[in-house]
């Protein structure tokens, strides 16, 4: 049985007060670090336990912290990226609103590392109990000294701030996301400069998403080594899984990394609804190509998703049963990309227009022969042309649709109408 780790406190009274957190141990990963680690030593750490980002990227966050320079003339910022607009995905909402002090405490002990004196957490304006409960919480961590000047009786000065967006999708891109949070229009910046050497303000910047911030203090207080092992080593820790869609038990999920993706659905899910077959999952979002069902022995990490021809992403699992028409599924992802398309690149702003009028067509009864070959030479011209992943996951996902339900989308055409419906 495996003993959650980041969702320890989420089902506990009052687990978003900082009573509850300081009696489960709160805030002493803060205190090592500040007593007894150098910022360096903070660093090793963390580059020694493989974590690896939680955000959907999977870059290894001690890495990361590496590349900021350690001789700046410009101030450090730690930013959050707490936007979390990915359809299916909902674990950084459930430590907010039940466990912020656990993301605060990560905030803290990262910026220490890295030698940033502020903090931004970028969330999603609709998050508003997340937002409610983390302003309560930075309150509380500042009356008991863990925010502010002298932090503990240290020589570390802290402050955390929160920035709420507006529901754009696009935000969820690091550089984007920068640009909203210095008042611009977000769109994706051009790489490089990465933010580790020109973020927020031109200054040395991380970002990391509230699950992987969440982890550090875990791992200042339990080791490098018993993070290493639990899961693949190259994709080791706990793991927030977020299960919904056509399946028994949706929720969220703490079990470790590589677990199969059909043990995911079918024993803590609890499989299918009565009477249902499963058809496909979408391992990590929609951004993440869809599994069908013969393939879901696959471990839930990012190299043997990869693999497969799919991604972890930001693991949120979304189970599709034999009733459901995957023409119909295709159409809404790629009309939500093109919807939150920026605009910025031609490749995803035009493409994406043109995909979703052709799905569209197919999908009302409409197809013409010739019209899989056009959404093809679409993805095509979109993949690896843009300035950011959205448009590579919009190709991406309508790729693998085409590949794996290639004949639901010929039925369509064929017959001029939906099977399903």
């Amino acid at each position: 049985m495996f003993e959650p780790v980041l969702l320890r406190n989420i089902d506990v009274p009052d687990g978003h007060r900082l009573p509850t957190y300081e009696a489960g141990g709160g805030y002493r990963a803060l205190a090592k670090v500040l007593r007894e680690h150098t910022p360096d030593e903070v660093v090793d750490l963390v580059k020694q336990s493989n974590l690896r980002g939680r955000g959907g990227a999977g870059f290894p966050t001690g890495m990361k912290w590496g590349f900021v320079p350690k001789l700046a003339d410009k101030p450090k910022y730690l930013c959050c990226n707490a936007d979390e607009g990915e359809p299916g995905t909902f674990k950084d909402r459930i430590i907010m609103e039940r466990d912020p002090h656990q993301l605060i405490e990560g905030l803290a002990v990262s910026a220490y590392a890295i030698g940033a004196k502020t903090a931004y957490v970028y969330i999603r304006g609709e998050y508003v109990t997340a937002i409610r409960r983390l302003e309560q919480a930075i309150a509380e961590a500042h009356e008991k000294g863990y925010l502010g000047t002298g932090v503990l009786g240290s020589d570390f000065n802290f402050a955390v701030h929160i920035h709420c967006g507006a529901g754009a999708y696009i935000c969820g891109e690091e550089t984007a996301m920068l640009e909203s949070l210095e008042g611009k229009r977000a769109q994706p910046r051009l790489k490089p400069p990465f933010p580790a050497a020109a973020g927020l303000y031109a200054s040395p910047t991380v970002i990391n998403n509230v699950e992987t911030l969440a982890c550090v203090p875990h791992i200042v207080m339990r080791g490098a080594h018993w993070f290493r092992g639990i899961g693949p080593d190259k994709s080791p820790g706990p793991k927030l899984y977020c299960l919904s869609g056509q399946v028994r038990k949706p929720g969220l999920y703490e079990l470790p990394m590589g677990i199969p993706l059909r043990q995911l659905v079918e024993d803590h899910a609890g499989g299918p609804l009565p009477g249902r077959r499963i058809k496909a999952v979408i391992p990590g979002g929609v951004s993440a190509p869809v599994i069908p069902e013969h393939g879901l022995d696959v471990a839930m990490d990012f190299d043997s998703l990869a693999a497969a021809g799919s991604m972890l992403g930001s693991a949120g699992v979304i189970v599709v049963d034999d009733s459901t028409c995957m023409v119909k599924i295709t159409t809404r992802i790629i009309e939500f990309f093109h919807h939150e398309s920026c605009g910025k690149c031609t490749p995803c702003r035009e493409g994406l227009n043109w995909a979703v009028k052709v799905l569209r067509r197919i999908e009302a009864g409409e197809g013409a022969p010739g019209d899989l070959e056009q959404l093809e030479m679409l993805c095509k011209g979109i993949f690896g042309n843009t300035f950011c992943a959205l448009g590579d996951g919009a190709a991406m996902g309508l790729r693998a649709a085409l590949k794996h339900f290639r004949d639901e989308f010929v039925t369509h055409i064929e017959e001029r109408k939906c099977p399903f419906h």
